[in-house]
Formats: C-alpha cells, structure tokens, sequence
C-alpha cells in the first residue's frame, strides 16, 4: 500500500475514533465547566465577601483549571467552524458565574458582628412571625411618636445610631433593630431584605405594647435596603403611619424595568442579567419574593413617603422620581447634594434633621385626625 493512501487510512481511522467519542467528550467538557462555573461562584460570592483568601484562591485556581479542561476538550471535539461554539460556551460562563456569585452573595452574606448601645438606650426584644428572634435598642419616646429605624445590607443598628439621635432630640422614640442575620439578631441574613416585610411588623408589634407610643403615630426610617423594606412593610402594614426612605433603589427584577427606557441597549443587558440572577436568588433562598417598590407605594395608599437620593448617585433620584409619579400627593422626593449612597445626613445635617422630621411631624399630625 502506497505511503500517501496508508497516512489517509490512518487519518479516517483517528477522525472516526474522535468521531465516536465526541458525546463522551462534550459531556466531560460539560462536567469540567459546570464544576468551574460553581467554584468560581462560590469564590466570588461566598469567599471573596468574607475576605477568606485560601477559599478565595483555591475556589478561582479550580476554576481556571476546569475551564482550561473545558476548552481543551472542546477544541478536541469540534473542527474548523464547528469550534465557534467556544464564543457561546464563553458567554453562558461567564453570565453564569457573574449572576451566581451576585446570588449567593445575596442570599449568604457574611454576618456583621454586634455592637455595643448607644447610652440611653434599652433592649430590645421582638419575635418574627416565622419564630426567628430579632434584637435592637429602645429609645423611649417623649412626645408619645416612635420611629422603627432600619440600617442597609451589611451593617447593623448601630450604623444608624446618628440618624437615631437626630430623632431623639425630636422626641421621638427610636427602635434601631438588628436584620435578621446581622448582628444579635437570629435567622439566615438577606442582602436584598426579603424578609423585611415581617421583621418590620414585628418591631411595630413592639411599638404597640410600649405604654410611652401612641399606636397612631408609628413610623418607619430606613436607610438602603432598610429604606427598600421600609417601602415593603408599608404596603402590608397599615398601621405604619409614615416611611422615609434613604437610598432605596430596588429589590427584585421587576424594580429594573426602567433601566431599558433610561439607558437603552446597555439597560436591556443590565435587564437580562438582573433577570438571570434573581432567578437564581429564588431558587436559593426559602424567603418569598415582595412586591416592588411601586406597587407596596400603591397598596400603601393613605401612607406618606419621603424619598431621599444621593445627588452622587444618579440612579438614586431615577428611581425616586418614577416613585413619585405613583401619586406626588403622598410622596415627596429630596435630593441630598454632593451626598453619596446614604450619607445625606452627613454631607446636609441640618437639613437632613429639618426634612426628616418635618416629613414625620406632618404625617403624624394627619395619622391622628
């Protein structure tokens, strides 16, 4: 047999074998990213915001050998225009590994630790409606109002110790209390404060059963994520008199929609991903998705608002002027110049102090008739 015609069969022959073994191939190939995409994931969403550098390292060094694998295999097991597959392969890995990661992160936050209370400051105990035991401080009230004071994501009450003695000075008696999963509070945290709603309605319960608080004249204050539950709790909570929310953006995918209209072909993508990763938190996490911010404004229909935005953060006035337009009767929006995400009353004290309890003086004057 000629050399030419030998080196032919020997080519057919190792082009059928690798013929045959593609499906074993491309389920290796499969296996390899999969295992990459979550230790990818869990480097970035659970180690990373932990600062745990051996996790860290070892969970992004799999990841890059598992996909290293991936390719390899694929570019083994497709030829010529067949290995454009990679460019797609590419994309659902790292869309994968970018929403994951923003999931567990939203779903296992690390705990932050306790903190010591402010002086003239009690106690505070409360149950959540699914049993979870949450904790806080008291400050008794004067004036017979009393504020449910709620920090953001990643922090506790004693974050919100400023804004509290702006209140106090007011007269106003104040109940910072720890989210659940934050400092001596018990229960599994949630960065985007899914379960908000009943932790809030346990801390009025608590309100209600203090002898120094008019139950008509209850209000909520929350910063970020605690002014995004603030929201939230009027919606189910009638007896919530008034909400001033700082920071509040959104919490759920339907509290996107507006990027589309506002940033056109980059809202869109930003819209998908939204999409993708709050599927994922679903799945994750035992906590029922609320309603977004709109609707809780308009199921809270007697309930003034106060919405501040960072005048740094552009998205911030964004949203609280779409909110605004649900009815400009009952919400108002303030803008905190040169202020960054929740730092409004220390770029603007005076103001933030003359706004905020302004807001919660006139809605607690109409709460009463």
């Amino acid at each position: 047999m000629p050399a030419a015609v030998e080196t032919a069969e020997r080519d057919r022959a190792v082009r059928a074998r690798v013929a045959d073994s593609r499906p074993s191939i491309f389920l290796l190939a499969a296996g390899a990213t999969i295992a990459g995409w979550l230790a990818g994931s869990a480097a970035l969403g659970i180690a990373l915001p932990r600062a745990s550098v051996p996790p860290l390292i070892a969970g992004l060094a799999a990841a890059v050998i598992l996909f290293a694998v991936a390719v390899v295999l694929l570019l083994r097991a497709t030829r010529r225009w067949g290995r454009l597959i990679l460019l797609p392969w590419l994309g659902v890995v790292l869309v994968g590994v970018y929403s994951t990661s923003i999931a567990l992160t939203a779903v296992y936050p690390p705990r932050p630790p306790a903190a010591e209370p402010p002086s003239g400051a009690i106690s505070a105990s409360m149950t959540a409606a699914d049993g979870t035991a949450l904790a806080g401080w008291y400050i008794p009230s004067r004036n017979g109002a009393a504020v449910v004071l709620r920090h953001g994501a990643g922090s506790t009450a004693s974050h919100t110790i400023p804004q509290a003695r702006v209140l106090q000075d007011a007269g106003y008696g104040v109940l910072m209390t720890d989210a659940r999963g934050h400092g001596a509070s018990g229960g599994q945290a949630m960065a985007l404060g899914w379960h908000g709603e009943s932790d809030i309605q346990a801390a009025v319960d608590f309100l209600e059963g203090r002898t120094d608080v008019d139950t008509r004249r209850i209000a909520v204050v929350g910063l970020s994520m605690g002014g995004e539950e603030a929201i939230g709790a009027a919606g189910d909570d009638q007896r919530i008199c008034a909400v001033a929310a700082e920071g509040a953006t959104g919490r759920t995918a339907a509290d996107k929609t507006w990027l589309v209209g506002e940033y056109g072909m980059a809202g869109v993508v930003q819209r998908g991903l939204d999409t993708v990763t709050y599927g994922l938190i679903e799945l994750l996490t035992p906590a029922v998705r609320p309603a977004g911010l709109d609707d809780s404004i308009a199921r809270a229909d007697q309930t003034p608002f106060l919405l501040i935005a960072a005048g740094d953060v552009r998205d911030e006035e964004l949203v609280a002027r779409r909110l605004e337009q649900i009815d400009p009767t009952r919400v108002s929006v303030w803008v905190a110049p040169g202020a960054a995400h929740t730092q409004a009353l220390r770029s603007s004290p005076e103001e933030w102090a003359s706004r905020v309890v302004g807001f919660l003086a006139a809605s607690f004057d109409g709460c009463e008739t």
